[in-house]
């Protein structure tokens, strides 16, 4: 991927979150709910939960708001949650993965082809595009006057294998399994984490060059991303920074 455009779908991703606190805590809500169904309440014996609680510290979720989702969930007070994933290819040829947690896949799958209908993609089998991207653990993080030398050391002390830095904004890349435990070390280092989770990286990128590819696309990335149902989107667009949004 070409920096500039790296560099400036970063900086989208770091705004997005910004603007979607409140998706972020029902989102990840969700998926300690699935979690607590599927693997018990208690953090010391379900893996997937004590890295769930770690997402949702790193992330700025109040401990009253985890502890309460967790004893509903326990108590039974919960929606049956079911992960499903739909892969499809967007205008041009654009591949897209979109993870969602549902409790009704009639709605959502028909929610699914109504998007991609409606913007001149199309849904695909499973694996058809799957292929094309590579799972890591991503952790972004900001700050102003970081020590590009000692975060880097922080990074790869905590179990990082890559690190990126460019105007105030890090990406630190790992084991997509490690991702919550690295970003719960970063944070007690004291690095402000904007994001941590386990991400579908493109192999390779495309770049849209006309302008109504790219009026669809960015409506496609905003039907998605808006949906309840949604948990994450993942694309190998190059230049989304250049969407009209």
């Amino acid at each position: 991927m070409a920096g500039h455009s790296k560099w400036n779908n970063i900086k989208r991703k770091k705004e997005k979150t910004d603007a979607q606190k409140a998706k972020v805590f029902t989102k990840i809500g969700r998926e300690i709910a699935v979690a607590v169904r599927d693997g018990g309440a208690d953090p010391g014996s379900n893996g997937k939960l004590r890295d769930l609680i770690a997402k949702a510290k790193s992330l700025n979720v109040p401990n009253d708001n985890i502890n309460r989702i967790i004893k509903q969930a326990e108590g039974g007070e919960r929606d049956d949650y079911e992960a499903i994933v739909y892969e499809g290819y967007g205008p041009s040829g654009i591949a897209v993965m979109v993870e969602t947690l549902t409790d009704n896949r009639n709605r959502t799958a028909a929610n699914m082809r109504h998007y991609f209908d409606k913007y001149g993609a199309s849904l695909g089998q499973s694996g058809s595009v799957a292929f094309q991207f590579v799972q890591k653990g991503v952790i972004l993080i900001e700050g102003e006057n970081l020590n590009e030398e000692q975060l880097m050391e922080d990074a790869f002390a905590a179990g990082a294998d890559d690190f990126d830095m460019d105007d105030g904004l890090c990406e630190v890349e790992c084991e997509p399994t490690q991702v919550n435990e690295v970003a719960a070390a970063l944070a007690e280092k004291g690095y402000t984490i904007v994001s941590a989770e386990a991400e579908w990286l493109p192999a390779s990128t495309v770049a849209l060059t006309a302008e109504e590819d790219k009026k669809r696309m960015g409506q496609l990335l905003d039907h998605l991303e808006e949906d309840d149902d949604v948990q994450n989107v993942w694309h190998n667009l190059e230049n989304e920074d250049e969407l009209p949004r």
